[in-house]
């Protein structure tokens, strides 16, 4: 027992020996009692794995991230050019089978007895042509509401209803969806204006991130992205006009084999071209040979069905956002009386008025091309069949010279859409004295040729506006505006064409050349006015008010609800003083600065007298309670 004490008490005291002595202070170092070795160098560890990386380059990273910011804006305008190119495709192929099938009398009998298909067609038609003319009372609300994005897919997915809705003909299924179309076109296309226009904006930030006025999300300079304007509004038009082709590929390849010659189709027809009226005069009531099979209708609209989802899970899955999330809420945050009031508040701009021919115009061009030009000329003298033929020319053609609103990047924005008024105005002038006899297939090759020059003069009408919308309105608030006013016009002049499917061919041409020289006119003048600096009169978009809560919107100074209601009235006098400046010139301008001055120093004034009642206030209630 005593041997073992004795052994524990030598090696306490060896261990005692060996043990580092305090010091005498009792500070202890802590890497002093940190055993040896790489296990124990723990703060060399973290200092090296959190200190600065030598293979770590911050400049590349940024570009990389960058870089793919910019690919994804390429993705997205190259998912709605598809998205909408799909979408069309699938609603004008349906639509152009549908009126032919019901058109045959044969067809309606055998298939459909008393239902009446031909009275459920004209109203569909009516549907689909007269509900967008109340467009611009809702228009913008639903985009602001929705977003841009989300209006695109809701959209697509109303297109998506009238394609399912062919399965079961009837008059509570057609008619109803139709509506549901005319209703849905205005802010499709506000949309797709607004989010290709967004996109160049976007591409902008992405490629100029160092500056300043980017990082601070301020206001672009005049004039900086309308280069990626014209590039990207020239694709989503080169990709959307294929939709004309594909729209032919039902007729081609399912009903072409069911439809009768020109010779039994065109027997009664005496007149055509410059010299018919209506669409086509004595054209035969049955189209059809024989009867196409149930179940063959039902595969080519299940085709069509999926077809249409694709184009929805396009808008979704590929098209991201074209604002922030911080943007969109400050777009609806402006008030629901304010949204529904700028579209009219804007037209007071004289850009824009001058500009409503070429608009109504627009819409006319659209219209009149696949029903004046390809029925009245085409098929009136070569015969149905070949239908399908002149509606791709046209859109083959439409696709093709829509690259030409490229030339904007070097040639002045003007070019556009005074050169696709010059090729329609000769064509116009020619379609007046030209009637080609019925049953004339040796005719096809002149057709073909006036409907690409056609084709031709449309690329460049429709890109030009679109492209000149985008450089005339750079403000990102004012996009979803602009775009409802025109694509309305547009809608305004297409349910004109509807009205007007009765007048001879000669009174409908020269209605179209009146408005095009109008047209014509109206924009000289404007480009006119802009190059002597003529002051515009823009609407004031208010300033978003939050007064909700969320840490958005929580200030670090003046955030109690007095101060917060005056620095909005100051917001408020610096924009109204900005309004007046535009519309009155430098003198008013000044005079109203000065006034606006002065108002904004007597609120500030208030509020220092205010916060130095407070303070005196205050020190009053210390001294009392040191007393």
């Amino acid at each position: 027992m005593m041997a073992e004490a004795d052994t524990e008490e030598n090696v306490y005291r060896e261990a005692v020996a060996e043990s580092p002595v305090a010091p005498p202070n009792g500070d202890i170092n802590i890497d002093d009692l940190l055993p040896d070795g790489p296990q124990g160098n723990i703060q060399g560890q973290m200092e090296e794995f959190l200190g600065p990386q030598p293979e770590y380059d911050e400049e590349e990273e940024e570009k990389k991230y960058y870089r793919r910011k910019k690919l994804g804006v390429v993705k997205n305008v190259l998912g709605a050019s598809v998205g909408g190119m799909i979408i069309y495709s699938v609603y004008m192929g349906l639509l152009q089978m549908q009126l032919i099938l019901h058109y045959d009398e044969t067809y309606r009998e055998v298939k459909y007895g008393n239902l009446g298909l031909e009275d459920i067609d004209k109203k569909m038609l009516m549907g689909i042509n007269v509900t967008p003319i109340i467009a611009l009372l809702y228009t913008p609300i639903l985009i602001r509401f929705l977003g841009t994005k989300w209006m695109m897919f809701l959209a697509s997915g109303i297109y998506a209803l009238f394609v399912s809705t062919n399965y079961w003909e009837r008059y509570y299924t057609l008619v109803p969806s139709a509506v549901a179309i005319g209703a849905a076109i205005v802010p499709l296309w506000a949309s797709l204006g607004n989010y290709i226009t967004r996109m160049a904006q976007q591409y902008y930030e992405y490629v100029n991130y160092k500056d300043d006025h980017v990082q601070e999300q301020k206001k672009l300079p005049k004039g900086a992205c309308h280069r990626y304007v014209i590039v990207f509004q020239s694709v989503f038009f080169v990709i959307f006009h294929l939709s004309l082709v594909f729209a032919e590929f039902p007729q081609r390849i399912f009903l072409h084999q069911y439809l009768s010659d020109y010779n039994h189709t065109l027997y009664n027809v005496k007149h055509c071209g410059a010299e018919g009226s209506g669409m086509i005069e004595g054209f035969n009531r049955t189209v059809l040979k024989h009867l196409p099979r149930s179940l063959a209708l039902i595969q080519v609209e299940s085709v069509l069905m999926g077809a249409a989802f694709l184009s929805m899970i396009i808008f979704l899955a590929v098209c991201g956002a074209a604002y922030r999330p911080t943007e969109e809420i400050d777009l609806r945050s402006i008030g629901w009386g304010n949204i529904f009031q700028l579209p009219f508040k804007h037209l007071r701009d004289y850009r824009l008025r001058l500009l409503i021919p070429f608009f109504i115009y627009s819409g006319l061009d659209t219209l009149f091309s696949v029903t004046g030009l390809t029925l009245s000329y085409g098929v009136c003298t070569v015969g149905l069949e070949w239908l399908y033929l002149l509606v791709m020319v046209y859109g083959l053609s439409c696709s093709l010279f829509s690259c030409l609103s490229l030339s904007l990047l070097r040639l002045p924005r003007y070019v556009s859409l005074l050169g696709g008024a010059v090729i329609h105005g000769p064509l116009l002038v020619f379609l007046l004295f030209w009637s080609p006899a019925p049953r004339s297939p040796d005719q096809l090759p002149y057709l073909l040729v006036v409907i690409a020059l056609w084709g031709m003069g449309s690329a460049l009408n429709k890109t030009g506006l679109s492209i000149l919308l985008g450089m005339l309105y750079e403000d990102k608030e004012r996009l979803d505006f602009v775009y409802t006013i025109y694509h309305w016009w547009q809608a305004i002049a297409i349910f004109i064409v509807y009205l007007w499917t009765g007048l001879i061919m000669r009174a409908k041409l020269s209605i179209l050349l009146v408005i095009l020289l109008l047209a014509c006119f109206c924009y000289w003048t404007m480009e006119r006015r802009l190059s002597k600096n003529m002051h515009f009169r823009l609407p004031r978009i208010p300033r978003p008010k939050h007064k909700v809560k969320g840490y958005r919107y929580l200030e670090e100074e003046n955030s109690d609800e007095s101060n917060s209601e005056e620095s909005d009235e100051d917001e408020d006098e610096e924009q109204q003083e900005e309004v007046i400046r535009e519309d009155f010139g430098g003198d008013a301008g000044s005079q109203g600065s000065d006034s606006t001055r002065e108002r904004r120093g007597g609120a500030r004034g208030r509020r220092r007298r205010r916060d130095d009642d407070y303070e005196q206030a205050g020190e009053r209630e210390e001294r009392e309670k040191e007393g």
